[in-house]
């Protein structure tokens, strides 16, 4: 695999970075990548060739490409750990096949330090309550001062189903939100996962994506914004006592950091219902809480209220008696046999999503019913 003609472009209202990917081991025509915003934030975003090594790394490794090539200065840093997540997917997913050889320039020249102290913290942020907790607990336990204050999210469409309107009905929800949070939400546009995505196809799973690329992909849009930030949080969605081989992990997430650009795995210490009590107290956010990507949604919702992870959600927002005040359902009640029939529990890290409630004092109906479900 060849990546080229790295560039950066103006086209309509987006600014854009992209490379060109080009495959030797496969039958398949040249790709654009890009990553792209609006305007207001286009001085931000740079065409950093690590971001495009980060996003095919793991693609070549995957779908039997031999070696990755790029023309251009890579982070020693970054090479090593790319060899190092190679190797972690390879062990937890027996596979019979060497890390991809890469081929690069190794870059010397680097940015003072004295320039990392000044750029702040960074979060890949989506609006649900992985994301919503570890900005809270940011907010609660380091001053805005401090260099590991979350200043910036990363927005991204593109690595979901959900539609482009969804995606700017969601982005125009979280206006309070920035206000309350002090923080710039950066809009990202990127197609890293669209141009392999009618590879990833095994048995109706989407096995490429949860096992192996999640957090690449991240990484890769998170360095193209490396100007300005000097840390990226992932954050987790398995707590410690549920950790098994993922695409997102504690092990795999740090191995895409460059000397330039930190990627951490945040809040894996928290249960589930930990996070979801942490949302649910703060009011700004539940008025934008967002954890569905379903394409057609109630009008004047940001979620469904019938797929598996909306009844996950409003089952504990009910069990902590604050589902009425999260508008963006369309539900304010829950009822057993709702829960019953969408929980849908088959890994055992989904099972964080209801034993907590067996220890809940019942005050209503709907926390009958969950006592119930859960005995």
């Amino acid at each position: 695999m060849k990546i080229i003609d790295l560039k950066s472009t103006q086209e309509a209202n987006l600014f854009k970075v992209s490379a060109t990917v080009v495959w030797e081991d496969r039958d398949r025509s040249p790709q654009e990548i890009y990553i792209a915003t609006i305007p207001e934030f286009g001085a931000e975003l740079s065409c950093n060739p690590h971001s495009f090594l980060v996003a095919c790394t793991m693609v070549a490794f995957y779908f039997g490409e031999k070696r990755i090539y790029i023309d251009a200065e890579i982070c020693p840093q970054l090479l090593e750990n790319l060899q190092t997540a190679m190797a972690l997917v390879k062990t937890w997913y027996k596979r019979d096949r060497s890390p991809v050889k890469i081929e690069s320039k190794i870059k010397s020249s680097l940015a003072t330090p004295e320039i990392y102290k000044y750029k702040p913290a960074g979060i890949f942020f989506t609006g649900g309550i992985d994301t919503l907790a570890t900005l809270r607990l940011n907010r609660l336990n380091y001053p805005l001062e401090h260099p590991g204050s979350i200043k910036y999210g990363l927005f991204i469409y593109g690595f979901s189903e959900t539609t482009l309107e969804n995606f700017e009905k969601a982005y125009k929800s979280f206006d309070n939100l920035k206000k309350n949070a002090k923080i710039n939400l950066i809009r990202v546009y990127t197609n890293l996962y669209a141009f392999v995505k009618d590879l990833d196809v095994k048995q109706s799973n989407i096995e490429f994506w949860k096992d192996y690329y999640t957090s690449a992909a991240l990484s890769a849009v998170g360095h193209a914004f490396s100007n300005i930030v000097a840390s990226m949080a992932i954050s987790s969605s398995d707590e410690i006592s549920y950790l098994q081989p993922w695409g997102t992990h504690p092990l795999l997430d740090p191995q895409y950091s460059s000397y330039d650009l930190t990627i951490r795995h945040e809040c894996i210490a928290l249960s589930r219902f930990t996070k979801t009590s942490l949302v649910a107290n703060w009011d700004v956010a539940m008025q934008s809480l967002r954890v569905c990507d379903q394409l057609i949604l109630p009008d004047g919702y940001l979620n469904c209220g019938q797929c598996p992870k909306c009844v996950a959600t409003m089952t504990q927002l009910t069990a902590l008696g604050k589902l009425a005040q999260a508008k963006t359902f369309p539900l304010d009640e829950i009822s057993g046999d709702l829960i019953l029939a969408k929980a849908n529990v088959q890994h055992d890290d989904e099972e964080a999503y209801y034993p907590t409630f067996r220890t809940l004092t019942v005050t209503h109906q709907q926390k009958a019913d969950l006592v119930v479900f859960m005995n």
